[in-house]
């Protein structure tokens, strides 16, 4: 599962916990958690889990989090050298289940202006590396979370007046393109399914009732290396209830 919960306490105070009790989830990535490790009680560590956390350095910020079934055999908390600047905001952590590496991302937006549409752009031209370098060490991997990138015009419902905001722009799909192109990457729910109109929406803006009119986006990714993605069954977005202003995205992979 995956999920940008825009507060891991405002998604609690919602019943995401008691939610992902039900659901058999054996791991769970999680983004913009806004908060530091002393505003999280009990509840946040719930009996069961192994819970790694990721905190920005600016409080109620960011922040990402990774939940699981088995006890990782490695933990990376951070990108390291040349990512100084985004491991300050708390947007990469790494579990490590032998061969298999699952990352929960959360990639900066650029909506709030351009100065931070450079940041995204220099950010994703260093994670492109970061990307090839997971491959090249072997085994399998899977790197879920908030890209802030919807793909193509199925993947979000007003693609025509959104092609030069943030989140649609050209030269943030072509680096998608080239991420499912070149550089083998998948994206799983794509090969689950390829046309799936509507249903395939993560993420509603707070504005002119787009959550009631479903005027979505698709910006939550499972991202994976192509022996992993083969193994993907089935994939679903939860609706049913709000958590957050995105919702939770869970694909099965066969044992």
């Amino acid at each position: 599962i995956t999920l940008n919960c825009n507060g891991i306490r405002s998604a609690a105070g919602k019943g995401f916990f008691e939610w992902l009790a039900g659901q058999q989830a054996d791991i769970v990535c999680l983004q913009e958690t806004k908060s530091q490790e002393h505003q999280r009680g009990r509840e946040f560590r719930p009996q069961g889990w192994h819970c790694h956390y990721v905190d920005a350095v600016r409080p109620g910020y960011s922040g990402v989090a990774i939940l699981s079934k088995r006890e990782p055999d490695a933990v990376v908390t951070a990108l390291g050298a040349g990512f100084e600047d985004m491991d300050a905001e708390g947007r990469y952590l790494e579990a490590r289940f032998g061969a298999l590496s699952v990352v929960s991302l959360y990639l900066p937006s650029g909506s709030s202006g351009e100065l931070r549409q450079q940041v995204k752009y220099s950010f994703m031209d260093r994670f492109a590396g970061h990307l090839a370098g997971l491959r090249a060490r072997g085994g399998e991997a899977l790197v879920c979370g908030d890209w802030n990138i919807a793909h193509r015009p199925a993947d979000l419902r007003n693609w025509k007046s959104n092609q030069k905001n943030s989140g649609f722009l050209p030269e943030e799909r072509a680096w998608l393109d080239r991420l499912y192109g070149e550089a083998g990457w998948i994206d799983v729910w794509r090969r689950l399914y390829p046309e799936d109109g509507e249903a395939c929406y993560t993420w509603w803006s707070n504005r002119g009732q787009a959550w009631a009119k479903n005027v979505g986006w698709r910006l939550d990714y499972h991202v994976a290396c192509p022996g992993f993605a083969g193994r993907a069954q089935a994939g679903s977005v939860y609706k049913a209830a709000r958590f957050s202003d995105h919702a939770p995205v869970t694909i099965d992979y066969a044992d």
